[in-house]
């Protein structure tokens, strides 16, 4: 069944919910998904709809032009428009950890997502072989201080190549620079390995051990210029107690950022996020 996908969120007023399922109905859109929701303090009103179309009368190449004109400039709309028959590309940036990679083409070669993975970015070259095991392609680019926007150059480059849609740092212990921020607004999936904010630095587990916390956590948010301050997508946490090692903590920290990424990605694929100032509208 091939769909159209419309996210959108504006000024909240009267009228809108009536004339965009109208714009559907009247063409012969079968509506197949609708959710919404009002931001009463900020009063911007969010809402996702899907529809077949099989015998929708607009074209599909006109669809974008049609609503644009006949809604979007009369309700100050800012909106998206998918359709289900493109799959999304995603590149995978890693570091040497490879629990999150391993979660992320586990679920990809299960056919879990309707998405493709041309390529995997790395500044080590130390997961060369998951690339080789998966039958992706492993771009070994080293950073450093002082060649840094040279090689974010060579990535943009690959990216564009490659026309990767989004991009999951899937434990890539490099800062993003804006250079590929600007090109992925709202489009760089990040893991968090804590709650944030809380335990920041090289060893949250360690410092959470010293602390005595009774929960651990992980977040997932999209990659802003402040750091670790982006939209925040999914969290997660885990009860621990007195008698887990720092060992057993990072053990189960690690699957907790398994689990909080591919939720945060699954989302991402099937466009159900949208992203507003600082925050994020989470569809069902």
């Amino acid at each position: 069944m091939s769909t159209a996908k419309l996210l959108l969120h504006c000024p909240d007023m009267p009228g809108i919910l009536a004339d965009v399922t109208s714009f559907i109905t009247v063409n012969k859109g079968n509506i197949v998904y609708l959710d919404q929701y009002v931001d009463h303090v900020e009063n911007i009103f969010f809402m996702r709809i899907e529809w077949e179309l099989k015998d929708f009368f607009i074209p599909k190449e006109k669809i974008f032009e049609y609503f644009d004109t006949l809604y979007a400039q009369k309700y100050q709309m800012n909106f998206r428009l998918y359709f289900s028959d493109d799959k999304p590309r995603m590149a995978i940036f890693v570091s040497k950890m490879s629990h999150c990679i391993y979660d992320l083409l586990s679920r990809y070669t299960a056919g879990e997502w309707h998405v493709e993975i041309p390529l995997i970015i790395s500044n080590h070259p130390d997961l060369e072989t998951v690339g080789r095991r998966f039958d992706i392609p492993y771009y070994h680019i080293p950073i450093t201080k002082e060649n840094k926007q040279e090689q974010e150059h060579k990535e943009l480059e690959l990216l564009r190549q490659h026309k990767v849609n989004f991009i999951v740092l899937a434990r890539y212990m490099q800062v993003v620079s804006e250079q590929i921020i600007e090109k992925y607004p709202n489009r760089i999936i990040n893991i968090h390995h804590s709650f944030l904010p809380a335990f920041v630095g090289a060893k949250p587990y360690h410092a959470a051990f010293e602390r005595g916390v009774k929960i651990i956590g992980a977040t997932s948010h999209y990659v802003t210029s402040e750091l670790d301050a982006g939209p925040i997508i999914e969290q997660d946490v885990v009860r621990i107690t007195h008698k887990d090692s720092t060992s057993e903590l990072i053990n189960k920290g690690k699957d907790l950022e398994k689990i909080v990424l591919s939720r945060a990605v699954q989302k991402h694929i099937e466009r159900k996020i949208l992203a507003y100032k600082n925050k994020t509208v989470i569809f069902s």
